[in-house]
């Protein structure tokens, strides 16, 4: 038989296994340590009031409660309505008691669970807070050392931060000033190795955390995998709030080989991250052009070593790295193996293999999946006819992609705005800026669908751009009756150097909502006319503009020009 690729035949064996339920071993067994204390409060995280109870007993238990911990808690508190009320204010005071400050992410989370919640009282307190906190003493010590480290080299540096007062060291002083230089992570390293030479003070795990979050960039991804190694020497351990900071910055920033190496540390180590984070990253990495199959690999490695089972979501992100790389036939292998497994395929699944073959330039083969998916009752959703339809623009056959589209409203499935964008976009790139705007106005104006403000703005350029001014004047008009904020920059050029009077007048209608436009707009449309040599144009226009835009100072001073080169001319 033939040898299979290392992802099929990974799951092939595994599939004859005894699957385990179990989660992995509660963090009870882990040892008392800030990782651990933090581990335990983010696992109840749902639950704020068991939360704080965990935080309770690790204090009185002598357990080390770091920075860290504190501010995890506040953001739990501050995420659930009920127990922000009752706990949020008291756990601060406490907080700040302890010699702990709330930092800028916790700050950032905790105003936008507020303001979800309508707690406008607490809204504006917290605001205030951290206002005078950044105002504070250790703050601006903290504030004047991250600016001295910014502005010197190593050699000067052990002086410079002597005379600013930060000794004797402490692990929260630490922290805040890696925290202000997040921006310049090197830097941020000198003050760390500076910090761990002053007598009196040594780097818990709860510091070396704060600059792994530093150093998790790309332009010190050398540094930041060695402090990792050093961590480990120390027998220290990435703390799970650590790694999700992390891991969504480097899934973010396209790093998405850190994000499964770190993924890989810490499934072997005690704090392993939530059953969900394998398929959430096989996901990322299936986003880009040619999916990493080797890192899907060791990521499915990792989590059914650890989880024991092969979840839906799991052999989703394998299927949807295996389509986007065209290999159909093993894709194929992975649905079987879904259905021995009892995971019916969906439209997630079935949308993943549209995606594939259109991207593979396999558009009948795409079309074909949908009469397959209703054959085994599998409805396509607005998803899958999105994905059909985007494929048949990208291929530049926009006809068939219209056909599609009416099919679609035929059989009782509503466009939303993502739909709308797709088939307007390839409509006008392929010259069919007229019945881009009627299928628009359809939608829009009849069907009552709600576009995206980037929809109007790039449709309003499309039909200027095809001399369609009256459509774009109406589309802009769309644009104030969803209440976006009206795109009219391209207007003032347009009819300054194809249209006349009363179509700039017809410009300013538009803009009106209750009061006449800002004087800047008038002013806008003015120049333009000027700087295409239109000036009786341009007096027309201002003889027929309101009183206060004809002795506006600016236009005034616009028109005086004028006469002043005339004269110079004469």
């Amino acid at each position: 038989m033939a040898a299979l690729p290392p992802l099929r035949r990974l799951l092939a064996l595994r599939g004859h296994r005894r699957l385990l339920s179990t989660a992995p071993a509660a963090s009870s067994s882990n040892p008392p340590t800030p990782e651990a204390v933090l581990y335990d409060i983010h696992s109840l995280s749902k639950d704020p009031s068991q939360a704080l109870a965990v935080f309770r007993r690790s204090a009185a238990a002598g357990q080390p409660v770091s920075s860290a911990a504190y501010n995890l808690m506040l953001r739990t508190l501050a995420s659930h309505p009920s127990s922000a009320q009752r706990h949020f204010w008291p756990f601060l005071r406490e907080m700040q008691e302890a010699g702990h400050s709330v930092d800028q992410g916790t700050y950032l989370a905790a105003l936008a669970s507020f303001k979800k919640a309508s707690l406008t009282a607490d809204y504006a307190s917290l605001t205030a807070h951290y206002d005078k906190f950044r105002k504070g003493g250790k703050s601006a010590t903290a504030a004047a050392a991250a600016e001295a480290v910014r502005d010197h080299d190593s050699a000067g540096l052990d002086s410079r931060l002597a005379d600013i007062g930060l000794l004797p060291l402490t692990e929260t002083t630490v922290i805040t000033v890696l925290r202000e230089l997040r921006e310049h992570p090197i830097k941020a390293l000198a003050f760390f190795r500076w910090a761990e030479r002053q007598q009196g003070y040594t780097h818990s795990s709860v510091a070396y955390n704060a600059m792994a979050r530093v150093l998790g960039r790309e332009e010190s991804v050398p540094e930041f995998w060695d402090l990792i190694r050093e961590m480990k020497t120390a027998g220290m351990h990435v703390d799970i709030d650590t790694y999700l900071k992390l891991s969504r910055n480097f899934q973010n920033r396209h790093m998405v080989r850190e994000a499964v190496e770190l993924y890989e540390l810490m499934m072997d180590g005690p704090f392993k991250p939530a059953q969900q984070d394998g398929p959430i990253i096989i996901r990322r990495i299936s986003l880009g052009p040619s999916p990493d199959l080797e890192l899907v690999n060791r990521v499915v490695n990792k989590f059914e070593a650890v989880w024991g089972v092969k979840t839906k979501e799991l052999l989703d992100g394998v299927h949807r790295a295996l389509t986007s790389n065209g290999k159909f036939d093993e894709a194929a292998e992975i649905v079987q193996t879904m259905r021995g497994q009892g995971h019916q395929p969906d439209n997630v699944t079935y949308s993943q293999l549209v995606y594939g073959l259109c991207k593979a330039d396999k558009l009948e083969d795409a079309r074909k999946v949908l009469d397959e998916m209703e054959a085994e009752g599998c409805v396509p959703d607005l998803k899958t006819w999105t994905l059909l339809i985007q494929g048949y623009c990208s291929a530049g056959d926009v006809d068939r992609a219209v056909q599609y589209f009416t099919e679609m409203i035929e059989k009782g499935l509503d466009a939303d705005a993502d739909l709308l964008d797709v088939i307007l976009k390839g409509l006008c790139s392929h010259e069919k800026v007229e019945e881009a705007y009627s299928l628009f106005v359809e939608m829009v104006d009849k069907a009552e669908l709600r576009p995206w403000q980037g929809t109007c703005r790039r449709l309003i350029g499309d039909l200027l751009r095809v001399n369609k001014l009256d459509e774009a004047l109406a589309l802009l008009k769309t644009m104030k009756t969803c209440k976006f904020p009206p795109f009219a920059d391209p207007f003032p050029p347009y009819i300054a150097k194809h249209g006349t009077v009363e179509d700039a007048r017809n410009f300013f209608k538009a803009l009106t909502v209750n009061t006449s436009p800002a004087p800047a707009a008038y002013l806008h449309v003015l120049k333009s006319f000027f700087a295409e040599g239109r000036y009786s144009e341009a007096q027309d226009l201002l003889y027929k503009c309101p009183n206060h835009i004809r002795k506006h100072p600016h236009v005034t001073k616009l028109f005086e020009s004028i006469k002043v080169e005339s004269a110079s001319a004469s």
